[in-house]
């Protein structure tokens, strides 16, 4: 890519993020949002941190873009141990250790 389209992009995106920033403070901050919305909010992280992480996991740049099974079952370890104990620390802990013996593991 060349820098143009890579600062257009950017600045697009920047606007982008200080337009729904501003609606939601600006435009809304002093009324009360209606309960389905507030709902629907409360999934915002859930929604995009599994987007963020999922294409490290079936795509690994390390393997030039192969899947792995050290990283698909550290995936799996932590979303199992984050599910079962509630903690995100635990959760992070256990995948790092799942990741590094299955690198040992398998190779």
């Amino acid at each position: 890519m060349d820098s143009v389209t890579i600062w257009t992009v950017i600045i697009l995106l920047g606007l982008g993020s200080y337009a729904l920033r501003f609606f939601f403070i600006g435009i809304v901050g002093d009324r009360p949002m209606p309960p389905w919305l507030l709902r629907h909010l409360r999934y915002t992280a859930v929604a995009i941190l599994p987007g963020l992480v999922a294409p490290r996991v079936l795509w690994p740049a390390a393997t030039e873009g192969e899947m792995d099974p050290a990283r698909l079952t550290a995936a799996a370890v932590t979303v199992v141990v984050g599910g079962w104990t509630r903690n995100i620390i635990a959760a992070i802990l256990a995948g790092g250790a799942a990741l590094y013996l299955m690198l040992y593991l398998v190779g």
